[in-house]
């Protein structure tokens, strides 16, 4: 398993920066990683149970906090804060960052919302 060796937030540009041992580096926007929340509020208690996140287009992080030696909280400037983002997730989101977001901006679309 992969582990940072990297954080960093960058407030202004809204992006949270993360270098892993394997050599890997992501930007990941504070709004990606709002909508794909691994909370239950954002990915329900199962498959199909997902709530599409709507209106986040300029979320922000207000701190991101270790937990353990295996994942970080992080709060979200519109309240959001009950994710736990393992490393695990942060790298699949890293690795998979374009595929998700265009999932996401298709859904969006199917549902008539708007970022």
């Amino acid at each position: 398993m992969t582990t940072p060796t990297e954080i960093t937030l960058h407030q202004k540009s809204k992006v949270l920066e993360i270098a892993f041992d394997d050599g890997s580096r992501f930007n990941l926007p504070c709004e990606f990683l709002r909508v794909h929340s691994p909370s239950a509020e954002v990915q329900g208690h199962g498959p199909g149970q997902e709530t599409l996140q709507v209106g986040k287009k300029d979320v922000n992080i207000s701190s991101v906090e270790p937990v353990g030696s295996y994942a970080m909280q992080i709060t979200f400037d519109d309240g959001h804060d009950s994710g736990l983002y393992s490393w695990e997730t942060l790298y699949r989101f890293g690795k998979n960052q374009d595929a998700m977001w265009q999932e996401y901006l298709a859904q969006l679309k199917a549902a008539g919302k708007s970022r």
